[in-house]
C-alpha cells in the first residue's frame, strides 16, 4: 500500500483545503451516524453533535496522533431501542454511560498487563458470530422499513422507494470513484430521498418551517430523567462491548497499516480505547448513542492520503455545527422510513458480511468441533434472541448479549483454545496463534 502521506498527523492544511477535506470525512461518516438514532428514536441532531464532541476527546486522549472520526455504533441498535420502549431514552443513556465505563476499565488493565490477555479472550471464533448476529438481529426491522406504509401495512408504493434507495447504494459502493465511492449510505440516502419527493412521500413542509438556528432536545442526567443504576441496563448494554472492543482494536490495526504507525503500541491500545470510552461517555451525557471508531473514514485517509489531525477534528466541529442547524435537523426528520429501510437492507447485510469474512479470513477450520460449537450457539442464542431471567432482582440478559456472554465462556472453558504470540499486533493486521491442548 502507497501510504507516503499528502499531510501527514501533525501537518496543518491551509485554509480551503481544510474545509474541503473536513466536510468529506463528515459526509462519510453522516448516512450511518444518522442512521442508528433514527431506528432507535434518538434525535439525529444529538447524533451528530455528540459525534463531534466523541471525536475531539478521542483526539484529546490519545494526544492527537491517532486520525480517527467515532461515529454512532450499529452494534447497540437492539438493545438501545428496547431499553428506549420499555423504560425510556434515560435508561439508554445509563447504559451508554457504563459501556465507556468498561472500556476505561480494560484500557486501565491492558495499561498495567500488557494486550495479550483481550486478544485470547476475543478471538475470531468468538467475534466473527457475534458480529454476524448483529447484522442478522435488525433484518426484520430493516424489511419492515422498507416494505411497510406509516400505518404499519404492505405498501408497494413504499417498498418502491426503498427499492430504488438501495439500488442506488449498490451501484454507488460497487462502481463509484473517488469521492462517490467513499459517500454510498449518503449518496444512496440523497437518491432515495429525491425518488422519494417525486413520488410523493415526502413532507418539506417543517423544513421550509424550520428556523436555521435550533436548539436540539439534549437528554440531560438529572435533568431529563432520573439516574437510576439497574442490572437490567447492565446486562442488556455491557456484553455487547465485547464485540466493539474487538472491533476497536480492529480498527486500530488497520490504521497502522494505512497510516504507517504503530498505534497499538504509540500512543498506545489503552489510550486509543480509553478515548473511544471517553467518547460513549460524553455522548451519553447529551443524549446520542454508543461511539466507535468509524472504518468509512479510515476509508477516506486510506484514498486520501491525508492524515492530518486537523482535518478529523475540523470535520468533528462541523458535526457539532449541523447539530445546531435546525433546517438539516428537519431535512433528516423529513427522510421516509422506506428510504432509510433500503439502506439498511444492504448495511446491516454487509455487516452480517464482516462477520463472515472475519470467520474466512481468520482461517477458521470448522472441521474442528470446538470452533463449530463456539459459533452455532452464538449464532442460534444471538438470532433466535434467547432470554436468560435470573432468580434475582428480576434480571434479564437477552438475545445479542447473552450470545456474547456464551461465546466468551466456550472459548475459556472448552480445551483447545488457541493462544496468541508476542507478536500478533503487527500492523499488516495478520496475527499468529498456536493451539493449546
Amino acid at each position: 500500500m502507497n501510504n507516503q502521506p499528502i499531510l501527514d498527523v501533525k501537518d496543518k492544511p491551509k485554509t480551503a483545503q481544510w474545509l474541503t477535506l473536513s466536510i468529506q470525512h463528515l459526509f462519510a461518516m453522516f448516512g450511518a451516524t444518522i442512521l442508528v438514532p433514527y431506528l432507535v428514536g434518538l434525535d439525529p441532531a444529538i447524533a451528530l453533535i455528540s459525534s463531534g464532541l466523541g471525536t475531539l476527546a478521542f483526539l484529546l486522549i490519545t494526544k492527537f496522533q491517532v486520525p480517527a472520526y467515532l461515529g454512532s455504533s450499529f452494534a447497540y441498535i437492539i438493545p438501545i431501542k428496547f431499553l428506549n420502549e420499555s423504560f425510556g431514552p434515560g435508561a439508554a443513556m445509563i447504559g451508554t454511560f457504563l459501556v465507556g465505563f468498561v472500556y476505561g476499565i480494560v484500557a486501565l488493565i491492558i495499561r498495567k498487563g500488557g494486550y495479550r490477555w483481550i486478544m485470547n479472550l476475543l478471538p475470531p471464533v468468538v467475534v466473527g458470530p457475534v458480529i454476524i448476529v448483529i447484522g442478522l438481529s435488525v433484518a426484520s426491522t430493516s424489511v419492515g422499513m422498507a416494505m411497510n406504509n406509516p400505518d404499519g401495512k404492505y405498501s408497494v408504493l413504499h417498498f418502491s422507494v426503498a427499492l430504488v434507495t438501495l439500488a442506488a447504494t449498490i451501484i454507488f459502493s460497487m462502481f463509484a470513484k473517488k469521492v462517490l465511492s467513499i459517500i454510498p449510505i449518503l449518496a444512496g440516502i440523497v437518491v432515495g430521498y429525491v425518488y422519494a419527493l417525486v413520488v410523493g412521500i415526502v413532507d418539506f413542509t417543517p423544513v421550509v418551517k424550520a428556523n436555521w438556528f435550533e436548539m436540539p432536545k439534549f437528554i440531560i442526567p438529572f435533568v431529563s430523567y432520573k439516574v437510576s443504576f439497574t442490572w437490567d441496563i447492565f446486562w442488556l448494554m455491557v456484553p455487547v462491548a465485547i464485540v466493539t472492543i474487538s472491533e476497536h482494536i480492529g480498527h486500530q490495526l488497520i490504521l497502522s497499516k494505512v497510516v504507517g504507525r504503530d498505534y497499538i503500541k504509540e500512543p498506545g491500545l489503552h489510550r486509543s480505547l480509553l478515548g473511544d470510552g471517553m467518547a460513549s461517555i460524553v455522548s451519553a451525557l447529551v443524549g446520542g448513542p454508543p461511539k466507535t471508531t468509524y472504518g468509512e473514514n479510515i476509508g477516506v485517509l486510506a484514498i486520501t492520503r491525508v492524515y492530518s489531525v486537523y482535518v478529523l477534528a475540523g470535520a468533528a466541529v462541523f458535526a457539532i455545527l449541523f447539530g445546531f442547524i435546525g433546517k438539516i435537523t428537519a431535512l433528516i426528520h423529513s427522510i421516509p422510513t422506506p428510504v432509510m429501510g433500503g439502506v439498511s437492507i444492504l448495511l446491516f447485510g454487509i455487516i452480517a458480511s464482516s462477520g463472515l469474512r472475519m470467520l474466512v479470513d481468520s482461517k477458521i477450520d470448522f472441521d474442528d468441533k470446538r470452533n463449530l460449537v463456539i459459533a452455532s450457539v452464538i449464532l442460534i442464542i444471538g438470532i433466535g434472541g434467547a432470554v436468560l431471567k435470573l432468580p434475582f432482582k428480576d434480571i434479564q440478559i437477552q438475545g445479542m448479549a447473552l450470545a456474547a456472554i456464551f461465546g466468551v465462556l466456550l472459548n475459556v472453558i472448552l480445551p483447545g483454545r488457541p493462544q496468541v504470540d508476542d507478536d500478533m499486533f503487527k500492523t499488516d493486521g495478520t496475527t499468529n496463534e498456536k493451539r493449546t491442548a
